[in-house]
């Protein structure tokens, strides 16, 4: 349910109805009494949606909206449930889309309006879009590994001999599918689909890291911290984090060249009475215009590589889509990972207990 607190930081004018201007099309239509309503997860990448996005939209329209957060998938079903949706436009993580078709939880995408047809097929979905883009990255502590030294892949990574110290890997199996396979020289174009013998593969390359892991981190914040500290001289983590420590003289540092490019999508909730509305304003989404709106803003990169392109040297550097860094990467497969999540969880899950 949103709350006053939530509308009234949104800059939202709140009245009896949300006023559209004459002449809009169907959309203009027995629109609900309440605006139109944006979810995402709140923090740097809400503001970044916010401003790329969400405010031009609704100002080239002359036309008011509201926002909330955190996206929250038990408020989505509940929601879709009742009969009673309150977010029109939700920020959601990929694998959740899928999840979302099962359950009839979204509104597929119609491609009739959404036609960008710059956008890779690797970042439209049938029941959502993505919009931005980060990455798992290779981390390393920059004193440990000063310029020249520096791990740039994911076989240097499990690489401990030219590569010494404690590594760091994230707790959950996606993304260390992809980097153990990429590790063991699998080609990025050849790690999906999701096969016996590929995860046979995985499960190898991990029993060879496995000593050399001194923390399974949970949350985002902890790689940038044991990297900081000098707990851990290598980390898997998300570029984003990377970033911030960087901008407050952390002695971190990151290569992209063997990043793992995964997306933040847009979804439509099951019933949304904005539903039209919220299909045109994806395809802003993803339009050069708004596109390119995220390159100054270095948190997360543009899923149109034609705008990632425009970047600077310094930005490229940031940029997971940039052409110099795409053509390396492994682009996460949120259909494929739902798959080996699905059947290998539980083996994960004994893997990371046993001594």
């Amino acid at each position: 349910m949103m709350n006053r607190r939530t509308l009234i930081k949104s800059g939202t004018a709140l009245g009896a109805a949300a006023i559209l201007p004459a002449g809009f099309g169907a959309t203009a239509i027995a629109q609900p009494s309440r605006p139109f309503t944006f979810c995402s997860w709140g923090g740097a990448l809400q503001e970044m949606e916010k401003t790329a996005f969400i405010e031009p939209f609704f100002a080239e329209r002359g036309m008011r909206f509201a926002e909330d957060s955190p996206t929250n998938y038990a408020k989505i079903k509940a929601q879709v449930e009742a009969g009673n949706v309150e977010w029109d436009l939700v920020c959601v993580g990929g694998q959740w889309m899928y999840q979302a078709k099962d359950q009839n939880l979204a509104e597929p995408m119609d491609y009739s309006v959404i036609r960008n047809d710059d956008l890779a097929d690797d970042w439209k979905a049938e029941f959502g879009v993505f919009t931005s883009t980060g990455a798992t990255v290779v981390a390393y502590n920059t004193d440990a590994f000063p310029e020249g030294r520096e791990p740039k892949s994911w076989a240097d990574f499990w690489n401990v001999e030219e590569f010494p110290g404690p590594r760091s890997l994230y707790s959950r199996m996606h993304y260390n599918y992809e980097a153990a396979l990429r590790a063991a020289g699998v080609p990025a174009d050849e790690i999906y689909p999701v096969t016996e013998e590929k995860v046979r593969l995985m499960f190898q390359k991990m029993e060879e890291i496995k000593p050399h892991v001194a923390v399974w981190w949970s949350s985002g914040a902890q790689a940038p911290q044991l990297l900081s500290t000098g707990e851990v001289a290598i980390a898997m983590a998300w570029n984003g984090r990377i970033l911030d420590a960087q901008r407050e003289d952390a002695p971190v540092a990151m290569t992209l060249k063997d990043g793992i490019a995964w997306g933040n999508a847009f979804i439509i909730p099951k019933g949304s009475p904005y539903k039209d509305l919220a299909m045109e304003l994806i395809n802003y989404a993803i339009s050069e215009e708004a596109q390119d709106r995220l390159i100054p803003m270095g948190i997360y990169a543009p899923v149109l590589e034609k705008s990632a392109g425009k970047a600077t040297p310094d930005q490229a550097g940031q940029m997971i889509t940039h052409p110099d860094n795409i053509k390396d990467a492994v682009i996460f497969n949120d259909e494929q990972s739902a798959i080996y999540l699905d059947r290998y969880e539980a083996e994960w899950q004994e893997f990371q207990l046993k001594r």
